[in-house]
């Protein structure tokens, strides 16, 4: 496994789209800071430019990077209790610092600091966050298997990583631009109703 993530390492350094498994889906990415290979990307899954992607993290300090500060109390709670795991936490951003296309033209960005190995040790050697959206063409089927990838996907991209998804359910999505902060996608994490 080493000299793959070594490879995939590699390809992220030179500008190249990775596929590959977190703890919930296949996820394809490239680094954040690459513009060129940010638009590469919504072109190969045919992604509205209007429509935001996820971004990857592995720790919560490389989150406050890029999120605005000071960071509110219900946001810090939700990055120690539920990071790493299956919770994409969206808040305002820097925009300065997370381009356009991932922020869907938009003042937020949605991170998550995945719980699986293979993402995490990519992020840790790039150094920089990873988008993080699923391996699928926009609006197809989700990919939880290296058998669910679509082979004509898998084509055009740079370099795949294969390996188990842990839950094999979308992240649950939480917009906490408001308090409380509001549920935009349910996925695997539930919160009690109030």
């Amino acid at each position: 496994m080493e000299k793959k993530l070594e490879e995939a390492i590699r390809v992220f350094h030179d500008g190249g789209i990775v596929v590959y498994p977190t703890d919930t889906v296949y996820g394809m990415g490239c680094r954040m800071d690459q513009p060129n290979s940010v638009k590469r990307l919504f072109t190969l899954r045919r992604r509205p430019e209007t429509k935001a992607v996820p971004v990857l993290i592995d720790t919560i300090s490389l989150a406050e990077k890029y999120y605005t500060s000071p960071l509110p109390n219900n946001v810090r709670h939700l990055m120690k209790t539920y990071w790493p795991g299956p919770l994409t936490i969206i808040y305002w951003c820097k925009q300065d610092l997370v381009p356009s296309l991932v922020r869907g033209g938009g003042k937020t960005v949605g991170m998550r600091q995945p719980d699986h190995p293979i993402p995490l040790a990519l992020i840790k050697r790039v150094g920089i966050p990873l988008l993080g959206p699923s391996a699928n063409f926009h609006g197809q089927k989700t990919p939880y298997s290296f058998q669910d990838l679509d082979h004509e996907l898998l084509a055009k991209v740079d370099y795949v990583l294969e390996g188990e998804c842990t839950y094999k359910m979308a992240s649950t999505v939480v917009n906490c631009t408001r308090n409380p902060f509001f549920i935009e996608r349910q996925g695997y994490i539930t919160f009690p109703k109030h």
